[in-house]
């Protein structure tokens, strides 16, 4: 179906530019079309494969070139490919899907789950789990491993080294979340900002000022954009005994009856309810609060679910790099051929098709390989895991500077390029992306 419909230009894509922005969601798909062919992605012969692997392990850079004439002829090509589809996973339990984990129950009804009636065998798995975790965390911190994923039945955190996203300290957003988990990390001391929620109180704010000024000029109301509709919205400063000096003042304060402190709190609760399992519900822990973090999430019961079929399974891991008791995987790709219709007949249509988890990493280092393959030409529809897509989200302040010297964290150095770039996509990310002559057009 999609080889006969190719998926149609947006109506408004971004202008042509030599490279797309971070995308920090975490793609379940991504289908590659091309009028050129892949069948150089085809059969990699058993060199080709481990030299893939061998290249991934050692951070090889591949220098290819601007164009490949003969692409199945090329060893560079094929090896660069192997070790793009590279990524590390824990815990490996070959015959459950780990990816994705929110909303995966029905994926899962029915798998082998030995340990979910066995508490000293949860114990073990935990226990692997949080040594594992714990390595990836002081990689990162030396900048030996960029950003890795914890996935939980409930939430997901993204973990950023310094350096990236535009953050010259460590970071760490986690989403979506509940009133209930906020409290908690609260509570243990842990500072974080909600930074798709301040966005918008602040673009509500400057809709609403000019919507004043509007009136004021013209007679005419501005109300609130449209883009804003279904958005949750919490007021700043809930009122309280302190905000009616104002009554005092006039001498009517005991003729106005004032909220008591059962409503104000219910006042509050409810404004912090409805941001749950909301994008704007992602937090941002930065610097020293990821270490809090660590410790928080090793002892959260809410890390791992008690209930259905991830009852008992710790949450997964996913890094672009070996950790200890990390497992190699490879994403499933795979080449398809077709025809499709266009304006006066038909014509050929290719098209490789990689299952996730794709990493932001993988993507871009994917898109490194197509471009001298495919000679500068070539479409991708993109799949996303929906609740990553608020990770685009703000890092770092507009005015911190975020360049970190990370030579050795394990990747390319144009990706990693890439990845220091601060979000611009916010709670969106890219779900369409176009090669022409070498250069990107994207649609979010």
């Amino acid at each position: 179906q999609d080889l006969h419909s190719p998926p149609a230009v947006p109506e408004a894509p971004s202008s042509p530019r030599q490279e797309f922005p971070a995308d920090w969601s975490i793609k379940t798909r991504v289908l590659f079309t091309s009028s050129q062919p892949f069948s150089w992605a085809e059969h990699l012969k058993a060199q080709e494969e481990a030299q893939g692997f061998a290249q991934h392990c050692r951070a090889t850079e591949t220098a290819l070139p601007r164009s490949v004439q003969e692409p199945r002829l090329c060893r560079e090509l094929r090896c660069a490919f192997q070790q793009s589809l590279v990524y590390w996973l824990h815990p490996s339990l070959p015959w459950l899907p780990l990816f994705p984990r929110l909303g995966a129950d029905r994926s899962m009804a029915g798998k082998a789950c030995p340990w979910a009636q066995d508490e000293a065998l949860q114990q073990v798995l935990m226990s692997d789990w949080s040594v594992s975790f714990t390595s990836l965390f002081h990689l990162l911190r030396a900048g030996l491993c960029p950003y890795f994923y914890v996935c939980a039945a409930q939430f997901s955190v993204l973990f950023r080294a310094a350096g990236l996203a535009g953050s010259a300290v460590p970071t760490a957003a986690v989403a979506p979340t509940t009133r209930g988990l906020r409290r908690a990390m609260h509570s243990e001391g842990i500072e974080f900002s909600l930074p798709l929620l301040e966005e918008s109180r602040s673009r509500k704010q400057k809709n609403s000022e000019e919507g004043l000024e509007a009136e004021t000029a013209g007679g005419l109301g501005g109300g609130s954009s449209v883009e804003d509709a279904g958005e949750p919205t919490p007021s700043d400063d809930d009122d309280d005994d302190g905000s009616f000096s104002w009554l005092e003042e006039m001498g009517v304060q005991d003729k106005v009856k004032k909220p008591d402190t059962v409503s104000i709190q219910l006042r509050k609760e409810k404004h912090e309810v409805q941001v749950d399992h909301r994008p704007e519900s992602l937090v941002l822990v930065r610097g020293s609060n990821t270490f809090r973090l660590l410790n928080f999430l090793i002892s959260c019961r809410s890390l791992v679910a008690v209930a259905g079929p991830q009852a008992g399974l710790p949450p997964t891991l996913l890094a672009p790099v070996a950790f200890r008791g990390g497992t190699m995987q490879t994403l499933k790709a795979r080449t398809l051929s077709g025809r499709a219709r266009v304006q006066g007949g038909f014509e050929d249509v290719f098209s490789l098709e990689v299952l996730g988890p794709v990493l932001p990493h993988a993507l871009h280092a994917l898109t490194l390989v197509l471009a001298p393959a495919q000679r500068g030409a070539f479409r991708a529809l993109l799949s996303p895991h929906e609740p990553s897509a608020a990770f685009n989200s703000p890092a770092a302040p507009p005015q911190e500077s975020g360049q970190q010297d990370l030579p050795a964290c394990g990747l390319q150095p144009r990706t990693l390029d890439q990845l220091r770039q601060s979000p611009t996509l916010g709670k969106s990310c890219i779900r369409w992306l176009e090669m022409k002559d070498y250069a990107y057009t994207w649609k979010a």
